[in-house]
């Protein structure tokens, strides 16, 4: 396999980023490898669009990113406008594939009313709240709080209960996933549905383009649905996601950023892709 046929998907938290630290310093090697060698490294988050745009800046990223769970696809003026229909916006031209937040807020109330105080909106929970749920400081918490497209919640109920959720977010037309730590409600978006608009936009100039994905949660199983290489990377503990498991699924032998590292760096140096 030839690396610069490659184009990259990623999720952020809990796979390029350690779930406790946030660090990638675990993924240095194979992150200066994709760089030499100039492969598209598109992030495919459930962080909103302010958050990204920081971690973007720290790692040198110039490419396309995916925000909140595929609910918008962005590109930046360095690159030509994407061929589908798009919005100006923040100085990106903006693929919109989700609902606006605050429409999300209103059916969240919906949620509110029948469930009380077993379950709780990131909108709702207070900055220190939310400090330690995420064990992200201050200015992070208030990126995070920027949210455009999606609505995460907390949610202490019983199975039943979990039942009764899942129902009456389908009666208020809108979809639930689950990430690392909190459940997310949201339109009839996915990180898949995003991913395939900048890989069909990249295979327009090079057909023969391969596709690879890495991610650790059931949120990201929409976007390993569609690429030619899914990778799983371990959850905190060494176990895998076990609602995750596809034909073609690649389980890379390290937690988060160190099973990154070495699922990119087997591919990257040519010895195939069995790990």
């Amino acid at each position: 396999m030839k690396s610069a046929n490659l184009i990259l998907f990623t999720d952020l938290d809990g796979t390029l980023l350690d779930h406790d630290t946030y660090s990638y310093c675990a993924a240095k090697e194979a992150l200066n490898l994709v760089r030499e060698a100039c492969l598209p490294l598109i992030f495919c988050s459930s962080k909103t669009r302010a958050e990204i745009e920081v971690w973007r800046e720290r790692l040198g990223n110039n490419d396309p990113f995916i925000c909140e769970n595929g609910g918008a696809v962005f590109f930046s003026d360095a690159l030509n406008p994407p061929s589908q229909k798009h919005i100006e916006k923040n100085g990106y031209q903006v693929i919109e594939l989700g609902i606006p937040h605050a429409d999300i807020l209103k059916r969240f109330n919906t949620l509110k009313n029948k469930f009380g105080d077993r379950i709780k909106g990131f909108s709702e929970l207070d900055v220190e709240e939310l400090m330690d749920w995420t064990g992200l400081p201050y200015g992070d918490v208030m990126l995070a709080k920027e949210r455009e497209y999606t609505e995460p919640f907390i949610f202490d109920g019983n199975e039943t209960d979990k039942k009764e959720l899942g129902e009456t977010i389908r009666d208020l037309n809108l979809n639930l996933t689950r990430g690392g730590r909190f459940h997310c409600l949201m339109g009839n978006n996915d990180k898949g549905k995003a991913v395939n608009i900048i890989a069909t936009l990249y295979k327009e100039d090079r057909p023969g383009l391969i596709t690879v994905a890495l991610g650790d949660s059931y949120n990201d199983l929409p976007m390993l649905k569609v690429v030619d290489i899914p990778i799983l990377v371990q959850k905190p503990g060494g176990l895998y996601e076990n609602e995750i498991d596809l034909p073609n699924l690649h389980r890379a032998p390290g937690v988060g950023p160190i099973g990154w590292n070495k699922a990119l760096l087997t591919i990257l140096s040519g010895r195939g892709k069995t790990y």
